[in-house]
């Protein structure tokens, strides 16, 4: 009795055990996204690693341009973050005091917002949780920023209502474009 047929087998299985793990792994770091951790630059490391230790040769396998456009992909979603995070606050005259509190408690305010939302539905109460939680921590830092600070020539309700619409929009811009850099990179490693 021949075994040919499981020695071509194998390494054809554990790439696709290989795929789906990265799969896993990428999901996972861009959920890190929602607490200021950079998942899109995991989400390109990862893949590159991947790249590195699965050879195109034995399968399909990821493609170095495939990562080179993630990885521009990651940082324009960092552009957008920083920019919807800070630049709404900006326009409306906040302080750089303001700006750094509103960072910090929006750190904060996501992981409070995460724990606080998970018992209620735990993968979609856990991403609303932790978008609504920094949203709102965006929002307080701005406004205890400007109160902090004394600043008396500014709108303080108006500079936190920015920060907190900012937040929001930067996260999800950000994540929508973790989610076509998984969809890309997915794509990529199983064709």
């Amino acid at each position: 009795m021949s075994f040919e047929w499981l020695y071509d087998w194998v390494p054809f299985t554990f790439y696709y055990l290989m795929a789906v793990l990265l799969l896993l792994a990428n999901l996972t770091a861009w959920v890190s996204i929602l607490f200021l951790i950079p998942g899109n630059w995991i989400v390109v490391f990862l893949s590159a690693l991947f790249y590195v230790l699965m050879p195109v040769e034995d399968y399909n396998g990821l493609s170095l341009t495939v990562i080179l456009i993630a990885a521009a992909l990651a940082g324009v979603g960092e552009l957008v973050e920083l920019l919807g995070g800070s630049a709404g606050a900006a326009k409306k005259g906040a302080s750089r005091r303001a700006m750094i509190l509103s960072l910090l408690a929006t750190f904060v305010g996501s992981l409070v917002g995460a724990t606080i939302a998970t018992p209620i539905v735990p993968p979609i109460g856990t991403i609303g949780g932790a978008i609504l939680g920094g949203a709102l921590g965006a929002y307080m830092g701005a406004y205890l920023g400007e109160m902090w600070k004394g600043n008396q020539d500014v709108d303080r309700g108006e500079i936190s209502r920015a920060a907190f619409i900012g937040r929001i929009l930067g996260v999800v811009g950000k994540m929508a474009i973790g989610v076509i850099i998984i969809v890309m990179i997915t794509i990529d490693s199983f064709i």
